[in-house]
């Protein structure tokens, strides 16, 4: 789909949304004006926060650990980002695939600026074997802090926030400027750990990389403009042996057995949970969470040492800087012995059931099903704040759009396996051959014709049909 649109538009595409990112990053640094559309009489019902007027009644102001938390009019920078961007850009990456947003990513626009400068790589990533065999392990880990650090000091802290949007920013730019190529999408970038969750062999209206004519460019691998033509040519410089931007797909089971897969996987789930299971721990209740005051809490560093934990009306005296890395290391823990249980017990089902599948195929179904629910799962719970905002029957709308989305892409991948994506690589090849064969069955018995054929068929045929023709010619 996003494959076949060019460059050159594509390219436009990427410094609108940067000009955005900058946009919110300077918002958060100074903004004297977007207070006002948050005010109780906003005239934009998006931004209008109905909470601030009930925030001095006990009964109906959000309590924090049996405390009413105060509110008022308040900038929209970090709202609108960990509110509308981040639930946002997850939503398009199982839709569309990787192959989307890679190319409209605002971070690989910036970290691309040193190859814009001409300037080159300063080392070769093909001679760091720790960083290729052991990516998922970083990434995981740096998602991981970040999760940490938006509960202790980024969510609310809007200065906080733009340095830590800056960093990043940064660091995308220095990994490029070492590594070359999209190292840091490959490498290092926590949300391409995300991507790896969520495009699963392909995004729902992804495209299949495998089917193309050879030397096409596809999906979202590096490109330029062709000057002597009106199409495009391959810029890679091969900074990734089985390349996630080349072929999805093919990178995918290349890398399903890889080491960190499946911390990656299992997990992301248990981060899930627990991130938005902390808000509960933390406050005393779910409405803190589903408010979305966190978004905009005042002083959110001086809770660093207040209780971390208040369950059932009682403060635990543990402070909140080691109780939220805590929880999210132990549902981490525990996600992962629960999915690997489950991946061993359904992996003992298939071979009692249907011996003939791959091995490989109970790990991919158990990896799918856990992208699934966490998919859910963080629309469920955890993009409520802002989908809370909306009309009722609009609220209903949107949560009957990620259950379908997210099943539809459940039911096209539930059944994928390597076997058929490498018969669907060389249906092209088979066909041919196929074609080429003097066949007395010709045209086919049922109408069809060789393109009619599903990519199985053909398969059987090509591997059949030339010794079953040699042995009659024998006879004669």
């Amino acid at each position: 789909m996003f494959s076949q649109v060019s460059e050159r538009r594509m390219h436009q595409v990427r410094w609108a949304i940067a000009l955005c990112w900058i946009l919110l990053i300077v918002s958060l640094l100074y903004d004297p004006i977007s207070a006002r559309l948050t005010a109780p009489d906003s005239a934009i019902a998006l931004f209008r926060d109905l909470l601030i007027p009930r925030a001095t009644h006990p009964e109906t102001c959000v309590l924090v650990q049996d405390h009413c938390l105060v509110e008022t009019p308040y900038p929209i920078g970090t709202r609108v980002f960990w509110g509308m961007v981040v639930p946002s850009a997850i939503a398009f990456v199982l839709i569309f695939g990787h192959e989307a947003w890679r190319r409209i990513c605002p971070l690989y626009f910036f970290s691309q600026l040193t190859r814009a400068l001409g300037l080159s790589p300063v080392l070769k990533v093909r001679k760091n074997r720790w960083l290729q065999q052991n990516h998922f392990y970083l990434q995981f880990a740096l998602f991981f802090l970040g999760l940490n650090a938006r509960i202790l000091f980024v969510n609310s802290d809007r200065f906080t926030l733009a340095l830590f949007l800056i960093l990043t920013i940064l660091a995308a730019i220095a990994i490029v400027w070492l590594y070359g190529g999209r190292s840091w999408c490959h490498y290092v970038c926590p949300f391409g750990m995300v991507q790896t969750v969520f495009t699963g062999p392909r995004g729902l209206l992804g495209s299949q990389a495998h089917t193309t004519a050879p030397k096409t460019v596809t999906q979202s691998m590096c490109r330029i403009p062709n000057s002597k033509l009106p199409s495009e040519k391959s810029a890679c410089v091969g900074c990734k042996s089985t390349c996630m931007d080349i072929d999805a797909e093919r990178s995918y089971w290349q890398q399903l057995m890889q080491p960190g897969r499946c911390l990656v996987q299992y997990g992301y789930l248990g981060l899930v949970v627990g991130y938005f299971v902390y808000y509960w721990l933390y406050s005393g209740n779910f409405a803190y969470y589903f408010s979305g005051a966190w978004t905009h809490e005042p002083s959110q560093w001086a809770t660093l040492l207040n209780p971390g934990f208040y369950v059932f009306h009682t403060a635990i005296p543990i402070p909140k800087i080691v109780a939220a890395p805590l929880t999210l290391a132990a549902f981490t823990g525990l996600s992962c012995g629960l999915c690997t249980r489950l991946e061993r017990l359904y992996r003992g089902h298939l071979r009692k059931t249907q011996p003939a599948l791959p091995k490989a195929q109970a790990l991919h179904r158990v990896f799918s099903l856990c992208s699934f629910v966490a998919f859910n799962l963080f629309f469920v719970y955890g993009g409520r704040p802002e989908i809370n905002r909306l009309p009722l029957p609009l609220q209903f709308v949107v949560q009957g759009g990620v259950v379908l989305v997210s099943t539809l892409w459940l039911y096209q991948t539930w059944d994928r396996n390597q076997a058929q994506y490498s018969r669907e690589g060389l249906l092209d090849k088979l066909r041919r051959r196929l074609e080429m064969l003097s066949l007395p069955i010709w045209p086919l018995p049922d109408g069809r014709s060789w393109d009619d054929l599903t990519p199985d068929e053909i398969y059987v045929l090509a591997n059949t049909l030339p010794g079953a023709i040699h042995q009659e010619s024998l006879r004669k």
